[in-house]
C-alpha cells in the first residue's frame, strides 16, 4: 500500500482521497482551509456527496486517512501526491491553472523523496509537461519526481460510486516508472486500465465530457423543433435509444447541462482549438444550443402571462442535478434573477440546495421581486400563479398532477426536465408545458372541457 497525499478537497480530490483510503492506502487531504480541515476530522463532509461521510469517518476512525492543512508534511515522503484542486473557467474560456501553479510549487520546495505526481484536475493538453517544468524548476532536493495525468470521470451525485467502480482508469504517463506506480495504486480497485501517454489522457477527458454534452444539446435541439412538427421527443428517444451505436443515456431533452464540467470543458476545448488556429464547430454549436435552452421556458411563459409583477412563482429546484448541492452554472441561476426583474414573489424549493442559492439571491427583497426559501413543495405550490421545475429531485417528481390543481391557484406549469406525462396532466386539468412536446396550453384544455360537455349531452 501507498503513502497519498490529496492536494485539494472538493468533489474530485475529497472523493478520490476517500476511496484511496477505502482500498487500504495510507491517506492525507490537503486543504488550505482550516475550518473545513477541523470539518472533516469531525467527519462531516464540506460537500453533498452520497456515501462520501460513511467513508471519510470510516477510514478516519481506522487511521487510514487525515486532514491537514500542513502541506510540507503531507508532501515531504509522499510515494505519490494527487492533484484534485479546481481549474476554474477565466471569462475567455480558458482554464485558470493558477491554483495547480500553486500546489506545483509546494510540492517542489517540500518532497524529500522520489515521489510521482499525478494531475487529477481537468487541465488543458499539455499542462502535465509544464507541471513537470515548473517543479523541476523549482525542485529543492534532489530526488525524482514525475508528472502523471488521471483524469477522473465522476459524476457528483454518485461520485463515490463512480470512482470505486468505474468503467475505466485513464492514465497518461511518460515513463515505465510512472506507469507502474500508478496501476499498483489502482491495482486494488480491481479495474479496466487504459494507460496512453500524458496528453492522450488529458484528450480523453474533454473529448468525453464534451461528446457528452454534444449529446445533450442534440437532443434539445431535436425536442424544440418536434414542438414545431408535432412530434414527441420522449417517443423519439425511446426509439433512437434502441440502436447500439447510440445507446440509452443522455437522451433526455430539457432545460440544458449545467455543472462543473460539461459548461467549463466545452469552453476551454474550443479555447484550445481557437489557440491552435482551429474551430471545433460542433463544439461551438452544442454551446450555443445550451445558451439559449437554458431560459426556453422562462420565455414560453413570459408570452403567456403579461407579467411577472405581483404574481406568486413556484420554483422547484435549485440545483444543476439531483443528488448534489452544486449550484454551478444551474438553470435556475439563469431564470429566477429574470423572474425577480419582472417583480416576481418566489417560493423556491429545494431539498439541499437552498442554502446555497441564498448566498447569491438572499431571502427577502432582491430588486423588484422578492424570494423566500421553503421547506416543501406544498407551500411553494399553495396560492401559485406559475410553476417552474427546474431539478428533478425525487421529491418533486413525487408530486401529483392533481396535486397541482388543488394547490395552485392557477395551475400553469412549465416543466423543464419533462417529468409529467402528458395526457396526466392533461386529466388533471393542469395547463403543462415542457421541452419537445405538444403544450396543455389554455386552448387544448378547453377543447378537452367542450367536448367532455358534448360527450355528456349524448
Amino acid at each position: 500500500m501507498y503513502k497519498i497525499a490529496v492536494a485539494g478537497t472538493g468533489y474530485v480530490g475529497l472523493v478520490a482521497g476517500a476511496c484511496f483510503a477505502e482500498v487500504g492506502h495510507q491517506v492525507t487531504c490537503v486543504d488550505i482551509d482550516e475550518k473545513k480541515v477541523k470539518l472533516m476530522k469531525s467527519g462531516v463532509s464540506p460537500i453533498y456527496e452520497a456515501d462520501l461521510e460513511e467513508l471519510m469517518q470510516k477510514s478516519y476512525v481506522d487511521g487510514r486517512i487525515d486532514y491537514s492543512t500542513d502541506y510540507q508534511s503531507a508532501y515531504k515522503d509522499a510515494d505519490a501526491i494527487f492533484i484534485g484542486v479546481g481549474t476554474p473557467e477565466q471569462s475567455d474560456g480558458s482554464a485558470n491553472l493558477s491554483y495547480i501553479a500553486t500546489v506545483a510549487r509546494q510540492i517542489a520546495e517540500s518532497v524529500e523523496k522520489d515521489c510521482l505526481v499525478i494531475v487529477k484536475s481537468t487541465v488543458p493538453v499539455g499542462t502535465n509537461d509544464k507541471v513537470e517544468q515548473f517543479i523541476q524548476d523549482f525542485l529543492v532536493n534532489d530526488v525524482r519526481v514525475e508528472v502523471a495525468s488521471n483524469p477522473e470521470f465522476l459524476a457528483q451525485g454518485s461520485a463515490v460510486h463512480d470512482t470505486l467502480h468505474a468503467e475505466r482508469i485513464i492514465i497518461g504517463t511518460e515513463s515505465d516508472w510512472a506507469e507502474q506506480v500508478l496501476k499498483s495504486i489502482y491495482e486494488p480497485f480491481n479495474l479496466p486500465i487504459v494507460s496512453v501517454n500524458r496528453r492522450s489522457a488529458e484528450m480523453i477527458k474533454y473529448a468525453s465530457n464534451d461528446f457528452l454534452a454534444l449529446k445533450i444539446s442534440y437532443m434539445n435541439d431535436i425536442a424544440n423543433l418536434c414542438e414545431l412538427v408535432g412530434a414527441d421527443i420522449q417517443d423519439v428517444a425511446k426509439g433512437m435509444s434502441f440502436d447500439s451505436r447510440i445507446g440509452s443515456k443522455f437522451l433526455n431533452a430539457g432545460i440544458g447541462y449545467g455543472g462543473s464540467c460539461f459548461p467549463k470543458d466545452t469552453k476551454a476545448l474550443e479555447n484550445l482549438a481557437r489557440q491552435n488556429n482551429y474551430e471545433l464547430k460542433t463544439v461551438n454549436a452544442a454551446i450555443d444550443v445550451n445558451e439559449e435552452q437554458k431560459t426556453k421556458l422562462y420565455k414560453k411563459a413570459s408570452k403567456r402571462l403579461i407579467t411577472f409583477s405581483g404574481l406568486k412563482v413556484a420554483v422547484l429546484g435549485l440545483t444543476f442535478k439531483p443528488g448534489t448541492d452544486d449550484l454551478r452554472e444551474a438553470a435556475s441561476l439563469e431564470n429566477i434573477p429574470l423572474l425577480l426583474e419582472q417583480g416576481a414573489d418566489i417560493y423556491a424549493y429545494d431539498p439541499v440546495g437552498s442554502e446555497n442559492f441564498a448566498k447569491v439571491h438572499p431571502e427577502g427583497n432582491n430588486g423588484k421581486g422578492t424570494i423566500t426559501y421553503v421547506a416543501n413543495v406544498e407551500h411553494a405550490l399553495d396560492g401559485a400563479n406559475v410553476c417552474f421545475i427546474f431539478t428533478e429531485w425525487g421529491e418533486v417528481k413525487a408530486v401529483t398532477p392533481e396535486t397541482y390543481k388543488k394547490l395552485m391557484r392557477t395551475p400553469l406549469v412549465y416543466d423543464g426536465r419533462n417529468i409529467y406525462s402528458v395526457q396526466e396532466m392533461q386529466q388533471a386539468d393542469v395547463e403543462y408545458y415542457s421541452i419537445g412536446r405538444k403544450p396543455i396550453s389554455r386552448e387544448v384544455l378547453m377543447e378537452a372541457k367542450n367536448l367532455e360537455l358534448q360527450k355528456s349531452r349524448f
